[in-house]
């Protein structure tokens, strides 16, 4: 697995704990979170900047990140997704669109991967029919 997927993965993770939680990502405490997180769990290291870039980022865009994703997921309102799905859509959104030159078709791929190993199975098509949308309407 490439450094990149376990920072997605960590994010992922981190992602989720916070909305289990009932947390917001506040800007102010994602660093020391993000500390504690990885201390509690086996973390790569070296997944951890990439991960930290992907968490601040998505902090930073979520009012835009979670406009884009609701515009594109007819029927579905953001907060009856699994947090799952919707932490691993963000991650991807945050990429297509703010993230480092990384191809779309790459994004779209690596969340697919990620949604195999984390959701259930439908959530795969589910998670590529709203990229694929975002892809075709958001010019890139």
């Amino acid at each position: 697995m490439g450094l990149r997927r376990k920072s997605r993965e960590l994010a992922l993770q981190f992602l989720f704990s916070h909305d289990f939680q009932k947390r917001v990502l506040a800007a102010e405490s994602l660093a020391s979170d993000l500390d504690f997180f990885c201390r509690s769990f086996d973390i790569t290291q070296k997944a951890v900047p990439y991960g930290r870039q992907l968490i601040e980022g998505i902090s930073a865009h979520l009012e835009d990140i979670d406009k884009l994703l609701a515009e594109h997921s007819h029927n579905w309102r953001i907060e009856r997704m699994s947090s799952v799905d919707r932490n691993i859509l963000r991650i991807a959104i945050f990429e297509m669109r703010y993230g480092p030159e990384i191809p779309v078709q790459i994004v779209i791929n690596e969340a697919l991967e990620v949604a195999k190993r984390y959701s259930i199975h439908e959530s795969v098509a589910f998670i590529n029919g709203i990229l694929d949308a975002i892809q075709a309407a958001v010019p890139q």
